[in-house]
């Protein structure tokens, strides 16, 4: 006998309108700067004032040496490889990414170390994904100071992508990007940073200065009611609340039980439906709280990371698209499924069976402790499964 899920047969008792549902994509750091700018077709001036590099194509020279020549230019769809067909098949309602990078041909760096710009005349490569939505509250933006986060503003406006946690003064950068989903609804992204990711507390929107939304103050119950009150006055009944926040180290799977804590208070004082984490660059434990996806650390999603030894027992070529699928009314999570993909050459590819099978057991650790796990199907897709 055939077995219905808990969704099918809660469904049978609910309205029509309570049924529909929205789901979108949503991926963590997206950096095409530096290395992936130098293999599409318009690069930068490859110059960076980096401690052990001087060029960005000695970033490309480090791919080479692990996966095999780079024939460039890379065309910018073939960027996202197997991604694109991925996104043809499931049309989500809609598509954000953290992009972590400058998009400018500025020559001042900011003087932090390591600083990633590509350049205006590759921004098709977002474009050639369909992104809707780039959130930009983040350590790498204005690498190349506010000029360069400027030209990045203008390129993404002119490209007619919209953005979020970054603007011409602090009223646009706490702003959220607001995007039409199916049942006459909104979806609204905000996006915030915080300095423990990095980012500088030079880099706040002022009143009268291009930045970004930095969250200044320690992550506590009385910061998350100063960002709910930003929240409420704009947020319609009907409407859907994503808030980005790039926040935390880049490496390890501990979740700091203040990230838990300020995420669960979005979800009880913000009426967020989703807490869309990144900053680390591989994928961290995911829960749901109150019937609300939080991902505390997407991983990368594209970088130039090939080659860069050091932390491979993380496996950070490995990466995530996420699909969350939310019911329209009320923004409760109905599924997340997980496509897993690997970086290889500066493009991505589909993921091995063992290599899912590996990022398989590293969710269901860490999920553990937050009630979640996962399921690898015959598909290659991963599925999440909560209490």
């Amino acid at each position: 006998m055939a077995t219905r899920s808990a969704f099918e047969v809660m469904s049978a008792k609910l309205p029509a309108e309570s049924l529909k549902t929205v789901t979108i994509f949503v991926a963590g750091d997206v950096m095409t700067g530096r290395g992936v700018d130098q293999v599409l077709p318009h690069p930068c001036e490859p110059q960076i004032y980096e401690a052990h590099a001087t060029s960005a194509r000695d970033y490309v020279k480090l791919a080479e040496q692990a996966n095999g020549p780079i024939e460039r230019p890379i065309a910018f769809s073939e960027v996202w490889g197997d991604a694109l067909a991925e996104l043809d098949r499931r049309t989500p309602d809609a598509r954000i990414i953290n992009l972590e990078t400058a998009v400018t041909q500025c020559a001042d760096a900011e003087p932090k170390g390591i600083n990633y710009k590509m350049s205006p005349e590759n921004a098709d490569v977002i474009t050639a994904a369909g992104i809707d939505c780039c959130v930009l509250a983040n350590n790498h933006v204005l690498d190349w100071g506010r000029s360069g986060l400027l030209e990045t503003l203008a390129t993404l406006a002119d490209a007619g992508v919209t953005y979020a946690g970054a603007g011409q003064d602090a009223k646009s950068a706490e702003a959220p990007a607001i995007l039409t989903i199916p049942g006459n609804a909104r979806l609204l992204v905000f996006a915030f940073a915080c300095p423990s990711a990095g980012a500088p507390p030079s880099w706040a929107a002022g009143p009268h200065k291009p930045g970004i939304n930095l969250i200044t103050r320690r992550l506590s119950a009385e910061t998350a009611g100063a960002v709910s009150r930003g929240i409420h006055p704009v947020a319609k009944p009907r409407d859907l609340v994503l808030v980005s926040i790039h926040w935390g180290n880049n490496w390890g799977y501990e979740i700091p039980q203040e990230q838990m804590d300020f995420a669960h208070q979005l979800v009880e004082v913000g009426r967020v439906d989703i807490v869309f984490g990144h900053s680390s660059h591989h994928p961290k434990g995911i829960e749901v709280y109150r019937g609300k996806l939080i991902l505390y650390g997407c991983g990368d999603f594209l970088d130039d990371y090939e080659g860069i030894t050091g932390y491979e027992a993380f496996r950070d070529d490995l990466v995530l698209m996420y699909f969350p699928t939310m019911r329209t009314a009320d923004g409760t999570l109905i599924s997340l499924e997980m496509v897993p993909l690997q970086i290889r050459n500066m493009c991505l590819h589909r993921a091995s069976r063992s290599d899912a099978e590996w990022l398989a057991s590293i969710l269901n650790r860490e999920g553990k402790t937050l009630q979640t796990s996962v399921k690898l199907g015959l598909d290659g897709i991963l599925r999440l499964e909560w209490q």
